[in-house]
């Protein structure tokens, strides 16, 4: 691999998706505290306006699943700070339920969002990075990319696509100068795990994993699990054989995912029925 062009993150321009709220606000707030110039793209306009007048970073509409709004974002950032040195894809949905029960409308929700939402932003900003031969790009994955979850299998599809994707791409992109590193976070104290109890997954602050997105832009690492320790037990069970590791998960009722607090996940679970709607009817 070429040694990676440093980037300075005082002056640099960064980009980040799902910026208007957890991991992706905190995310904004940790690059900003660096001295870069920060762009953030949300949904949610009126919030991500809200959260620019807050932070001082610029906001801008972005739906991720919508290539043309992507293109629309970058365009509109890179005008105002120049190429964007570092990418963020944080931008994602988790619905949950049993598998045979789940809507395919949020099933295509989650594909579109989780997946392609990257793909649209890797497939921007990429091409620009590789002329440059300077750039960084973190995937904001999930250790659900590594361990399959009861309760999270759509989901999971995803984030294991994500996490695929990443370390794909980063091989392609290795004699260009250019890095990309999948973060892949435990259960997030943010709306996403709202309602859900997914002990024993440790639950991180969005802050812990917005310090890992920081931190990836020094050390390129290629994957870095937040906390670490979970990367390395998700990596173990690999090597148990399937009737002892069956064993353990019931023990440890790692079934969880499908069994909700309904009322604390109330206001989420709306929201990504109304956004499921939405593209239904398009």
């Amino acid at each position: 691999m070429n040694h990676p062009t440093p980037i300075d993150l005082a002056g640099a321009h960064v980009a980040v998706t799902g910026g208007a709220r957890g991991i992706g606000r905190a995310t904004v707030e940790a690059f900003l505290t660096r001295g870069a110039k920060v762009s953030f793209g949300d949904l949610d306009l009126d919030l991500a306006q809200a959260t620019a007048g807050e932070t001082g970073a610029s906001a801008h509409h972005l739906d991720v699943a919508d290539r043309s709004s992507y293109d629309a974002f970058v365009t509109a950032a890179e005008e105002e700070h120049g190429p964007v040195d570092v990418l963020v894809n944080n931008a994602g949905v988790m619905p949950n339920g049993a598998f045979l029960d789940m809507d395919p409308a949020l099933d295509r929700l989650m594909m579109e969002v989780n997946v392609h939402g990257v793909l649209h932003g890797m497939r921007r900003v990429l091409p620009g990075m590789v002329e440059r031969r300077r750039g960084h790009v973190v995937n904001v994955a999930s250790l659900a990319g590594k361990f399959p979850i009861p309760g999270l299998a759509v989901y999971n599809a995803s984030k294991f696509a994500v996490v695929g994707l990443t370390a794909a791409t980063r091989l392609e992109m290795a004699p260009h100068g250019v890095t990309l590193t999948a973060v892949l976070p435990s259960a997030v104290d943010t709306d996403l795990a709202s309602g859900l109890d997914m002990r024993p997954i440790p639950k991180v602050t969005p802050q812990r994993v917005a310090a890992a997105v920081v931190g990836s832009v020094r050390s390129r690492e290629a994957e870095i699990a937040v906390p670490r320790y979970v990367g390395v037990l998700a990596a173990t069970t690999t090597l148990i054989p399937t009737g002892v590791l069956d064993r353990v998960r019931k023990v440890v009722r790692d079934d969880r995912a499908l069994h909700t607090d309904t009322t604390q996940r109330a206001g989420y679970s709306a929201r990504l029925d109304a956004a499921a709607t939405e593209r239904t009817v398009r």
